[in-house]
């Protein structure tokens, strides 16, 4: 089988944080690749850098983050060597972001044709009436009526207003989107929907999806692959399903253990050790070692090289040094 084209390259990607208190690195040297149609699930705890890495692809690190080092390889082309005006026409048009919070992304004080055709006309040449009827055209695939084109905001459920901004991160056919945890404030039935309507979308437009979540159960229906941080480092990476059935990082393992099964009768509830760690001050070695119940003594001082394990796995961990 003939191994997909690479769409996005990361390598030794870093960002900080200058706070009051020191230097939180957000980011730390991570090294990722996205395959060309594929789904890659970003997951990890809360604060662990997933969204940090997402919006760092577009560079929209907000401040006082900064991006101090590495390269976002796109399409070939170095993202982080491109000015402001080249960006502006690669976001939304190229590489596009459904955030977490649509309410505090959508305008208020515009209709939600307004929002489409101001997006659409950014970036292309068409007039207003044709614009608009692409923004249709999209209602159509989103499975919402065309009239609510008409409503603001507040005027839309949240399920609804989350349908309308994948329809602007998908109007004009985006090479790559980054979901940020596209449906934490949904509740169970919508996001199954959601969910439902991003698999339908991904085969119309051929899209490739990086779905940022640490919901494991999303990444399991979406994912073909995924990709584990914890503490602004990528500790495991390997084929959705092979993840599941053999997590080879304690971290991954003790993620896994954690999700509560309800269809086991009896089954005792495993939780994760410890916190995570300050990342103003890490702990030295592997950042994991004051919670993993498999540390040795050299995890405490030596962290372990990020590497390739065996075909399409990569981990850090001394447990596979050999």
């Amino acid at each position: 089988m003939t191994e997909k084209p690479i769409l996005l390259e990361i390598k030794d990607l870093q960002v900080h944080y200058n706070v009051r208190t020191g230097t939180v690195k957000g980011v730390d040297h991570v090294d990722l690749f996205v395959y060309e149609g594929e789904t890659l699930g970003l997951v990890g705890e809360s604060a662990c850098g997933k969204s940090t890495l997402g919006r760092a692809v577009l560079r929209l690190v907000s401040e006082p983050g900064k991006i101090v080092g590495g390269q976002i390889i796109f399409d070939g082309e170095d993202l982080l060597a491109k000015d402001e005006h080249e960006m502006a026409h690669i976001r939304g048009k190229r590489i596009s972001m459904i955030f977490q919070d649509p309410m505090t992304s959508l305008n208020p004080l515009q209709r939600i044709d307004q929002h489409f055709i101001e997006t659409i006309r950014a970036h292309e040449k068409v007039s207003k009436a044709e614009a608009l009827e692409r923004a249709g055209v999209m209602f159509d695939h989103l499975g919402i009526q065309r009239e609510r084109l008409n409503d603001y905001p507040h005027q839309l459920s949240g399920g609804m207003r989350q349908r309308v901004m994948i329809g602007l991160a998908l109007i004009l056919n985006s090479e790559l989107v980054i979901a940020d945890e596209p449906t934490t404030s949904l509740d169970v039935i919508v996001e199954a929907q959601i969910l439902d309507l991003l698999k339908d979308l991904k085969q119309t437009y051929h899209m490739t999806l990086i779905l940022i979540s640490h919901n494991l159960g999303i990444e399991a229906e979406l994912a073909d692959r995924l990709a584990v941080m914890y503490a602004g480092k990528l500790v495991e990476v390997a084929p959705a399903q092979e993840l599941f059935d053999e997590p080879l990082h304690p971290y991954t393992q003790a993620l896994l253990a954690s999700v509560p099964n309800i269809r086991l009768e009896d089954e005792e509830l495993h939780t994760m050790r410890g916190s995570p760690p300050d990342l103003i001050h890490p702990p030295a070695g592997c950042r994991f070692h004051p919670r993993c119940p498999q540390a040795m003594e050299r995890c405490r001082y030596e962290e372990p090289p990020y590497r390739q394990i065996h075909q399409n796995r990569w981990t850090a961990c001394w447990l596979y040094e050999d």
